[in-house]
């Protein structure tokens, strides 16, 4: 990342050939600020994304404009903010695709996650369930593992190949030495309509909340580092004994060469944001955990989690095309 002293020479080396966008650290911001969101209007990236910006306007004195560019798993977004000016004025709203499964397990990708970007804020995170439909014999995960073991054949639902759920499901198989296969679905709803109807024995998502109050899903299981607010009573996998902890988790990002006094800027605006209790209320009320923090922890939790997801698909020879 470029110190504000590059940022300035910058400055002035645009000025002196005529370029208007180019702008001192000090002015920002002076107009709206674009966020760019790798997915659909509605979903479980675009509202926290939505939530928090409405939020950063009151304090960073601008309107943020969320613009959704879905298609190709968010490569299309996050390749159009890699080639964005470097100026604070397009950012992109990540999550655990675009910037930790793609970059491990995809055979070739356009951007580095890495280097391409710089980090802002991990905004929110929140673990997956492991679920049953409420019919199930499978009263716990030991229920479900016995079974397993025992000679059936068990499957479960996963949003596609490489998706997090797909993951948690290949990590159970190892550590409980298993046989388990994934079924692959084109995204998370017909997966948990399959589940519902018995079509496959169990599957992990954290899009199953109403489907858990309606009483057509049953929580066996959760995947972070403590019990999940939403479901307080399911034990976490590492209470009973499996060394797994995963999230899903969405955060701003900037392109590389963001000036650090604009990333500065925008990670104060983001934690004030954060901390708000309007804020907090829509982000639990849908079954988020409020992270926030400086850009440093972000880049680490990013760095972990590419780091991983490499292993767990170099032990599974799982690569995504």
């Amino acid at each position: 990342m470029r110190r504000v002293t590059m940022a300035a020479t910058a400055v002035i080396f645009a000025a002196l050939i005529g370029t208007a966008s180019a702008q001192a650290p000090g002015s920002y911001p002076d107009r709206p600020i674009k966020v760019v969101v790798p997915a659909a209007a509605g979903g479980v990236t675009d509202n926290p994304a939505r939530i928090v910006t409405n939020r950063m306007r009151d304090t960073i004195g601008q309107t943020f404009v969320v613009e959704n560019q879905g298609g190709a798993g968010g490569i299309l977004a996050a390749e159009t903010v890699k080639r964005a000016a470097p100026d604070g004025y397009t950012l992109l709203y990540v999550n655990a695709a675009t910037h930790g499964l793609l970059p491990a397990l995809k055979k070739s990708i356009s951007y580095d996650a890495q280097k391409d970007f710089v980090p802002i804020v991990m905004a929110v995170r929140a673990p997956l369930a492991i679920v049953v439909r409420t019919e199930s014999p499978y009263r716990t995960l030991a229920d479900l593992v016995k079974a397993a073991s025992g000679g059936k054949a068990l499957n479960y639902g996963s949003p596609g190949p490489g998706n997090t759920s797909h993951l948690i499901g290949l990590m159970l198989a190892q550590e409980s030495h298993t046989p388990m296969q994934a079924v692959h679905y084109r995204g998370e709803a017909p997966m948990i309509q399959d589940l519902i109807s018995g079509q496959v024995d169990f599957a992990a998502s954290n899009i199953i909340r109403t489907h858990v109050e309606a009483g057509t899903l049953r929580v066996l299981a959760t995947s972070g580092d403590k019990r999940w607010f939403a479901f307080p009573d399911a034990p976490t996998l590492k209470e009973l004994g499996y060394p797994v902890e995963y999230y899903a988790w969405s955060g701003f990002v900037a392109p590389s060469g963001t000036p650090q006094a604009v990333v500065d800027r925008i990670n104060t605006s983001a934690n004030i944001a954060l901390a708000d209790p309007d804020v907090i209320k829509a982000l639990t009320a849908n079954g988020f955990e409020i992270v926030g923090g400086k850009p440093e922890v972000f880049m680490k939790a990013m760095s972990t989690y590419i780091r991983d997801v490499s292993e767990i698909g170099r032990k599974n020879g799982l690569e995504i095309d």
